[in-house]
């Protein structure tokens, strides 16, 4: 009886991208990486990325605890620190307080301002 050698399609992927990353370097990725974003950007809206961006947050919040995010937001506030100066705090801080207040209304601040005033008291 004649032996089917045909490989499945899973197999056929494996071996291909096996085959692919032995040939090229991490430009090569990066490269094709940034074409593919830049093509991707162009036919989606903000819609889109939203979209994907919350199922991926949902994603994520299943499969990782308080720790996993206290952890990565240590690293990316480190990374920050080491490629800013303060004047970028500076402008940054400013734009949030320009953003926060256009967003909130006198009693917000008074509220924050008590519920500081109490920490601060059990110090």
């Amino acid at each position: 009886m004649a032996q089917d050698n045909k490989m499945s399609r899973e197999e056929a992927g494996r071996k291909g991208g096996e085959t692919t990353s032995k040939n090229h370097d991490k430009e090569f990725y990066q490269e094709i990486g940034q074409k593919g974003g830049e093509a991707t950007s162009k036919n989606h809206d903000k819609e889109f990325y939203q979209e994907i961006g919350e199922k991926g947050g949902e994603a994520t919040s299943k499969n990782h605890d308080k720790e996993f995010y206290q952890e990565i937001g240590e690293k990316g506030g480190e990374a920050t620190s080491e490629n800013h100066d303060k004047e970028f705090y500076q402008e940054i801080g400013r734009k949030g307080g320009e953003a926060t207040s256009k967003n909130h209304d006198k009693e917000f601040y008074q509220e924050i301002g008590s519920k500081g005033g109490n920490a601060r008291d059990n110090d």
